[in-house]
């Protein structure tokens, strides 16, 4: 009986047109041999599975090769290729570093570099996964790599580049592999699987392909585990119940559940799929990706983003029809919550359900962004609402006014209740009022009260030094939630009343200014405004001298404060040109 040769050994490329998905690189280093360019060393690093290891045999053969073909590959007759290909070369070394990683390991290395080679002209030395040296087998290496003899060349692979010191990585020149597209993978499953008289099914071997993420070996494994189960068939069936791969059916049923509605056909879709043994975060993972997939859907430029077959392709483009983009856009913006909430929730099965719930509501509450409606009655306000002001040409008493405000007024004839509100002369967001004004202290009239004439206003109160200072203490309480800080450092401010539209606030140090400048300026000016409806109020500020020279705060200041204390100072800033930045 002969022997199983498992696929990622029997099909491994034995030439650079053979490598599969890494055509820059293998490119660049066939134009190096055939060039008579070669490096003293070189690093390959990557992911595994993307065909370092083999690259750097390839290579190891071609450039000892004496009978070169003209597009740079060995042409597999001479004694070298001959001798390479049945393993009994001398000219090329296998070190693995995983498990000679001692300085006497190095050191046995150096001294094997002298001896030349026997057939051909370069001794090349591939050390694997190099970044299992040790950091003192790094440091003997070191003067070998940078001064080799002219007949050795160094090929170095990993899979963990940063782990490599820099004095390692500035003598050789790097190639950086990359994952292997899906596309790719396919194609090679499909060259092994007609060689091995096997028959594929496209979708199976597209599942194989994204199970593999990039590493073309582990979608040779993947393959030869598939053929054990299933013989000479490979069946989509067969690939994601021997994967434990969710089928993607699952996903276009929850989310054609979702955009109906219909909470409990998604329910029972997520309960037969946790019946069949899945994870609930591989579902929402998967679930995350599906939107996404339908997202690029919308646009068919971009449908090839989507790493399936065709046939799946075209189910997104039927789906994503009746997906509105509002309802793609919440629903991502769920799914990405969802997810990274999942490992901090307590009942897992529930934190999928809600989310699950959530997505069926979309469509009913707020998937067509719907217009915000006004309140009207005693309905609750939202903060981004805009609600009605009182028309100024409504006469209204400041009692009155307060409790039709609170209860409106009620027609007994017909029985309806009637807004006190009659006229909107303008509009703002309560928002606004949260963020640029203060609302004046409840037991205070409101300023927008209008007189008899309807179209002149009058002051609530007149403005004196009583009202003054009755005003910045209520103030003084409104922002007492700020913190104890600025409720500190409102205390420490010396108010004054210079005219009838100038208030003059002395503060401790030029620390207290800024802050009050930055945050509480607009703020004071709007109280006093609103409080008696002064047109254009003004607060100048000062700082209290004999305080700041105590405490110097800015740069100026304690420069000032340093050379009244040490006239040398003032020398040495002019001497070396000095400055406060």
């Amino acid at each position: 009986m002969e022997n199983f040769i498992v696929s990622a050994r029997k099909y491994r490329p034995a030439t650079f047109d053979m490598v599969v998905g890494q055509d820059t690189i293998t490119n660049t280093l066939k134009s190096a041999i055939k060039n008579n360019h070669l490096s003293q060393a070189y690093l390959f690093c990557g992911p595994r599975g993307v065909g370092k290891t083999t690259c750097a045999r390839i290579l190891a053969k071609t450039i000892n090769c004496f009978n070169l073909k003209e597009n740079g590959e060995a042409c597999d007759e001479c004694e070298s290729c001959q001798s390479f290909n049945t393993l009994r070369s001398f000219n090329i070394h296998e070190l693995d570093a995983a498990s000679n990683n001692k300085v006497e390991d190095i050191r046995s290395l150096n001294d094997q570099v002298r001896i030349p080679p026997q057939i051909g002209k370069y001794s090349i030395y591939i050390i694997d996964e190099v970044h299992m040296l040790s950091a003192s087998a790094f440091n003997a290496f070191l003067k070998t790599l940078e001064e080799p003899p002219s007949h050795a060349i160094f090929i170095l692979a990993t899979t963990e580049k940063h782990k490599i010191i820099p004095t390692i990585l500035s003598r050789c020149q790097i190639f950086d592999f990359n994952r292997i597209r899906v596309e790719d993978i396919i194609n090679r499953l499909s060259y092994v699987a007609k060689n091995e008289s096997v028959t594929a099914e496209e979708e199976a071997l597209h599942i194989i392909a994204q199970k593999a993420d990039g590493a073309l070996r582990d979608a040779l494994s993947i393959f030869d585990q598939i053929v054990s189960l299933g013989g000479k068939k490979i069946t989509y069936r067969d690939v994601i119940e021997n994967l434990n791969v969710l089928d993607y059916e699952y996903y276009f049923k929850t989310i054609e559940g979702a955009v109906r509605g219909d909470i409990s056909s998604v329910l029972m879709t997520f309960n037969e799929i946790l019946s069949k043994g899945f994870d609930g975060y591989n579902f929402l993972s998967g679930l995350t990706s599906h939107l996404r997939d339908l997202l690029v859907s919308k646009d068919e430029a971009t449908t090839r983003l989507i790493e399936t077959t065709q046939a799946v392709r075209q189910r997104y483009l039927q789906q994503t029809a009746d997906c509105p983009t509002g309802f793609l856009y919440k629903a991502l913006e769920l799914g990405s919550y969802y997810d990274v909430n999942y490992r901090n929730s307590k009942n897992p099965r529930l934190h999928v359900e809600l989310l699950l719930i959530r997505l069926c509501g979309i469509m009913t509450d707020n998937g067509q962004e719907p217009e915000k409606k006004k309140p009207s009655g005693k309905q609750p306000l939202n903060t981004e609402d805009e609600i009605p002001l009182p028309s100024r040409s409504e006469k209204i008493s400041p009692t009155e006014g307060k409790k039709k405000e609170l209860s409106g007024s009620h027609d007994i004839t017909s029985g309806t209740h009637t807004p006190v509100i009659e006229k909107p002369s303008r509009t703002f967001s309560i928002k606004d009022i949260i963020t640029d004004t203060v609302k004046p202290a409840a037991n205070k009239p409101s300023p927008e009260s209008t007189s008899n004439t309807g179209d002149s206003v009058t002051p609530v109160e007149e403005l004196n030094e009583e009202s003054f200072f009755s005003a910045w203490r209520d103030f003084q309480e409104n922002i007492k939630n700020d913190g104890p800080r600025v409720v500190s450092m409102f205390k420490s401010i010396r108010p004054a009343l210079e005219d009838d539209h100038t208030i003059v606030l002395t503060l401790a140090n030029a620390a207290q200014k800024d802050i009050f400048s930055e945050n509480y300026r607009q703020k004071l000016l709007t109280w006093f405004k609103n409080r008696f409806n002064i047109q254009d109020p003004d607060i100048e500020t000062t700082v209290d001298l004999a305080e700041a020279n105590e405490a110097p705060y800015t740069d100026e200041q304690k420069f000032s404060y340093l050379q009244n204390k040490y006239p040398v100072m003032k020398d040495f800033k002019k001497t070396f040109n000095l400055d406060f930045t």
